[in-house]
């Protein structure tokens, strides 16, 4: 992927003050970045499938999917990507509160590219965010479909 083309990266959070965190890390990384945000799992199903209001929605070049969200949860929303062979390419990070083994090994199992726990403090959530935009954007080479 090239470093200097913006990824459109997609948030799948339920909770504002993480996705307000999330917009603070893009924002302070100066991460050049297209962040779009759906707020439960059938909104990230309907992103991903360009249905309803979402008939025009870019396709991502990154996920990052909370585990426990309304409707359909990250566990299921997770395994319907890598289910689909038109969306099993994008890389989805698990970024959640739980740091549950169960989860954690879940979340593998069903072709999660990373794990994440969010941390708590503001500062340490940041700099998350950064560590994960720095891989996916500068060193790892992403598909594009």
């Amino acid at each position: 992927m090239n470093a200097t083309k913006p990824i459109e990266v997609l948030l799948v959070e339920d909770d504002p003050g993480d996705e307000l965190m999330t917009r603070e890390a893009f924002a302070d990384n100066k991460i050049g970045n297209s962040l779009h945000v759906v707020r439960d799992g059938q909104e990230a199903l309907d992103f991903l499938y360009r249905q309803g209001a979402h008939k025009d929605a870019p396709r991502p070049d990154l996920i990052l999917l909370d585990l426990n969200l309304p409707k359909y949860d990250g566990r299921q929303v997770l395994e319907r990507i890598k289910a689909d062979e038109d969306l099993t390419h994008i890389p989805v990070v698990v970024l959640t509160t739980s740091a549950a083994e169960e989860d954690i090994l879940r979340s593998y199992r069903l072709h999660a590219s990373a794990y994440v726990t969010k941390p708590v403090d503001l500062e340490q959530f940041i700099a998350a965010i950064r560590k994960i935009d720095d891989f996916f954007v500068t060193v790892v080479r992403l598909p594009r479909p």
